[in-house]
């Protein structure tokens, strides 16, 4: 549906691709178009009228490319589907209620009762409870794989695995997966893909590119951009895995704000230096973090140290603003003093706006093959804010904490609801990304 954009050339005639930038500046939609309009006009609508009965009864006909009823989405919808699916390199998109929703209809569209399917470790801890609450609940079986399997995954399917679900980089901890090697494992032995891009946007890295078949992410994030929007994406490599999304979407009656699409849609016309701004940010920020004594470890793969930067480098054209920071043990009181006084960072849940957020972060209760050593993990994002002023809010934040630590024993902080496990970090929690 989506063919390659292109641009004619006036002094040679030759068509050549447009830059993703430069796509995403000029996306609208046929009214827009029509009007002279810069950007898609919103259109809400539940009851669409024919001006025919021939129309009316061969109205669901039109439900992948038009507008047929406000619940499967009208002109705005669509026009944001067609501009996340050109930059995605997909044929279209679907767009949900939520990230969570995207992740959910995803797997739902291809698992039933008696099926298997494969799910990375370092998964969304949303995506592995809708996993285990609710598939396994409708008979299917889950199994979980270590992000670094590469093409090992072989050895891990079996006859009746229908789909192996990825993130990457890993939701809190930051493993990349070695996709390209999965993939041309899949598809030779006819397993959908499905992976959760949110990390990247399709700005930094495109999954259909290396042979995934579902691209996923959580619009409510760098593609909205400005944190009031609560929205999602599914884009399908194929139109008959486009045509299963959307009737899966159809079936269990997704539906979004032809506002929020709208949203969404201007805050992709910012996406390229948002992103920009973001990873500089971040890139400053990680620098500062790795010389504190107290940090054991940065996680961010655009780090020359990290373990997956080899990745990282060959598929990636970039990286986003958010990392983990696994700081040595903070006891209770040592946390309050670090996290309270806090001024320009926030704590909250989500992530992908303009504002820089730092929050405590506990992921290993909810892992099955990966382990990290002991210690705090701390997820950060690097907002739009000046560097040097958000160094200045960590600078206090670490003064804070060594003056808590003269007066403290060491104790790791945790949930006192909930025993901690020997030898993992933290303790579990409902949710590890929003």
């Amino acid at each position: 549906m989506n063919d390659v954009n292109a641009d004619r050339s006036e002094d040679h005639g030759e068509y050549r691709e447009m830059s993703p930038t430069t796509q995403l500046v000029h996306s609208s939609s046929p009214s827009a178009s029509k009007a002279g309009l810069l950007n898609p006009p919103i259109h809400r609508a539940s009851t669409i009228v024919y001006d025919t009965v021939e129309d009316y009864v061969d109205r669901h006909s039109r439900l992948y490319d038009g507008v047929i009823y406000g619940l499967y989405g009208t002109e705005t919808t669509f026009a944001l589907a067609s501009a996340i699916a050109k930059l995605e390199r997909g044929y279209q998109s679907v767009i949900t209620s939520s990230g969570t929703a995207a992740i959910s209809l995803s797997l739902s569209a291809f698992a039933k009762a008696g099926d298997h399917i494969l799910v990375i470790d370092t998964a969304y801890r949303s995506t592995r409870r809708f996993c285990d609450e609710v598939l396994a609940g409708h008979g299917v079986a889950v199994s979980y794989f270590s992000p670094d399997v590469g093409g090992e995954i072989a050895s891990l399917l079996q006859p009746n695995t229908r789909m192996v679900f990825l993130e990457t980089p890993g939701s809190l901890t930051f493993e990349l997966a070695d996709i390209r090697a999965i993939t041309s494992v899949t598809r030779e032995r006819g397993v959908i893909t499905a992976l959760d891009n949110t990390w990247a946007t399709p700005m930094l890295f495109r999954p259909i590119e290396h042979g995934v078949d579902i691209s996923i992410a959580a619009a409510t994030k760098y593609l909205s951009g400005h944190s009031d929007v609560m929205l999602g994406a599914m884009t399908a490599a194929s139109e008959d895995i486009y045509k299963r999304l959307k009737d899966t979407a159809a079936r269990w009656g997704n539906s979004t704000s032809a506002d929020d699409c709208y949203l969404v849609q201007r805050g992709l016309r910012t996406l390229d230096v948002r992103l920009e701004r973001h990873q500089r940010t971040a890139l400053e920020l990680t620098s500062w973090f790795a010389r504190q004594p107290e940090v054991q470890k940065v996680l961010y793969p655009a780090l020359p140290s990290d373990p997956g930067y080899e990745i990282w480098k060959r598929d990636f054209d970039g990286a986003s603003g958010l990392f983990g920071v696994l700081l040595t043990p903070m006891s209770e009181p040592e946390s309050s003093s670090f996290f309270n006084g806090l001024q320009l960072f926030k704590m909250g849940a989500s992530w992908g706006g303009f504002e820089s957020l730092m929050v405590p972060a506990w992921p290993l209760p909810v892992r099955s093959c990966s382990r990290l050593e002991e210690g705090t993990l701390i997820r950060v994002h690097a907002g739009l804010e000046a560097s040097a002023d958000l160094i200045c809010d960590l600078e206090a934040a670490f003064a804070r904490l060594r003056s808590a630590r003269m007066n403290s024993a060491p104790q790791q902080f945790r949930n006192p609801a909930t025993p901690r496990p020997a030898g993992l970090v933290g303790t579990s929690k409902e949710h590890d990304r929003p």
